[in-house]
């Protein structure tokens, strides 16, 4: 039964810790600017991700703010202010890229690659 006006997936964890997941997926992200995760995780962490990077973007302090907040993570936030916004100056959004790579074989989820454009 498909319910309205309710976004986002659940991922099969309970708010704290799908939070966390999303939070660290972002995180591994940014850093290796690459990873391989299922499909739907992937879909979700580049919500997170591209919030950041726009967030970089706009510079500021009151924006430097928002994203440690969201990533208390200030290595990655300062990857993000100085290098990441640099790099997307020109580009309005779509900053990351997913491709499907076909099902696990252990469990047949679907898997794909999230990579930074």
């Amino acid at each position: 039964m498909a319910s309205h006006r309710i976004a986002g997936r659940r991922l099969s964890r309970k708010k704290d810790q799908r939070k966390a997941l999303l939070r660290s997926q972002a995180v591994s992200l940014l850093t290796n600017e690459r990873m391989k995760t299922t499909l739907h995780k992937a879909k979700e962490t580049r919500i997170v991700a591209e919030k950041l990077i726009t967030y970089g973007k706009k510079g500021g302090l009151h924006n430097r703010r928002m994203a440690i907040k969201r990533l208390p993570n200030k290595v990655v936030v300062d990857k993000i202010f100085n290098n990441l916004a640099e790099r997307y100056t020109d580009r309005n959004g779509g900053y990351t890229r997913i491709t499907k790579l076909g099902t696990r074989q252990g469990d047949g989820a679907e898997m794909a690659i999230i990579e930074l454009v």
